[in-house]
């Protein structure tokens, strides 16, 4: 699903509340609303912390800066449209006093967000992010042209590293700083603390497959799970209904829902990084390749390769997976034998089964709409994007 950067949200626009947008909108335009808005309460809470900074010192405004680029720079803004529609299934309405208190808190997703971007592309060493270089490849260009003591790359790491964690506390503080009711802030940071240690988890078990060179299916949708559906979809609408107050069935069907279709996106998001096209998905071509990505395409591929009539087909998988070195030729090459030998076919049908059994979960139950409608058009949209 492309979204367009939302860019500085205007005077006039800052001063509208969201009951002035009326429910017979498309609801794309209500999400463009939330876009901005989510944008907006970033903007202002990063402002805040950049004024924090200054009294510290100069230096460290410039690495906050640097964050804040990155967090108000791009992105789908998934994670808070997801809550937000969550908290508006459950019964939310944005005539609600509390609806900005609302927007406030699922905005923090965001930068729960750019820490595990900024983390991610530093484990997996990766050059570029959104088509600019990642934070940690840009620190250590600054201490390059520097001429500073030290390596660059080890500079750029450490930046990186306590950029990601200093995103991942300001999170915190940005919910906690939410005007929520008590009993409301109470039941969302239970679903925050669980989604937390998760997205934690899912890395970890990332990274463990790669080492550990595990190739099997089942790993990779646990990795899927935990690394990216639960903090993408299922936690977000969680939140959002624990912020309402939902009854254990809608929760349910969330979980049902946001598991699945966290899943399907991760999934998308594996065939985007091997077919993907740079100039749309701001990530070079084959870069899970080189980052030897243990997905489930690649897990599919080498299980079909190893039962193949052509014996070199799983050789060339495994010669090219973690291969830094990777030629574009051989690339193409992987890109064809995937097709060839149905692993593309089967996530595709994984993605399909995955989307219908989401919206199956989602028909179930009772939704204040236009909710259900909502999240069912933003779970096709999700799993057939093009970046």
């Amino acid at each position: 699903m492309a979204q367009a950067n939302m860019g500085p949200v205007s005077a006039r626009m800052r001063n509208r509340s969201l009951d002035q947008f009326s429910e017979d909108q498309p609801a794309r335009c209500l999400d463009d609303r939330v876009h901005a808005e989510v944008h907006r309460e970033l903007a202002t809470f990063l402002r805040a912390k950049r004024d924090g900074a200054a009294q510290i010192d100069p230096h460290f405004v410039a690495a906050v800066d640097s964050l804040s680029r990155f967090v108000l720079g791009g992105g789908k803004r998934l994670r808070p449209t997801f809550a937000w529609w969550g908290w508006r299934g459950a019964g939310g309405s944005p005539v609600d006093p509390q609806a900005n208190a609302v927007l406030r808190a699922v905005s923090s997703l965001e930068l729960i967000q750019a820490c595990a971007l900024v983390h991610d592309d530093l484990m997996d060493a990766s050059a570029s992010r959104r088509g600019a270089p990642t934070v940690h490849m840009d620190f250590a260009a600054q201490h390059r042209a520097a001429g500073w003591l030290g390596t660059p790359e080890r500079f750029g790491a450490a930046t990186a590293i306590l950029l990601g964690d200093i995103a991942l506390a300001w999170a915190d503080d940005m919910l906690r700083s939410a005007p929520l009711w008590p009993d409301q802030l109470t039941r969302a940071h239970a679903v925050w603390q669980a989604m937390r240690t998760e997205v934690l988890a899912g890395q970890y078990l990332d990274i463990l497959a790669q080492a550990r060179r595990d190739e099997r299916p089942e790993t990779a949708l646990r990795i899927n799970r935990y690394k990216t559906a639960a903090y993408t979809v299922e936690r977000p609408l969680h939140l959002g209904a624990a912020i309402a107050g939902a009854d254990s069935a809608l929760v349910h069907a969330y979980h049902r829902f946001g598991a699945d279709i966290g899943i399907a996106f991760q999934l998308r998001d594996d065939l985007l990084g091997i077919f993907g096209d740079p100039a749309i998905t701001g990530k070079p071509a084959g870069e899970d390749l080189r980052e030897g990505k243990r997905t489930l395409l690649l897990a599919y591929g080498l299980r079909a390769a190893a039962e193949s009539v052509d014996r070199g087909a799983a050789e060339v998988l495994r010669d090219a997976v973690g291969n830094r070195q990777v030629s574009e030729d051989t690339i193409t090459r992987v890109r064809e034998l995937l097709i060839e030998i149905g692993a593309v076919a089967e996530v595709e049908r994984r993605i399909s089964a995955l989307t219908d059994s989401a919206l199956c979960a989602l028909s179930a139950v009772d939704l204040c709409e236009p909710a259900g409608i909502r999240l069912a058009e933003l779970a096709v949209q999700a799993t057939c994007r093009v970046q």
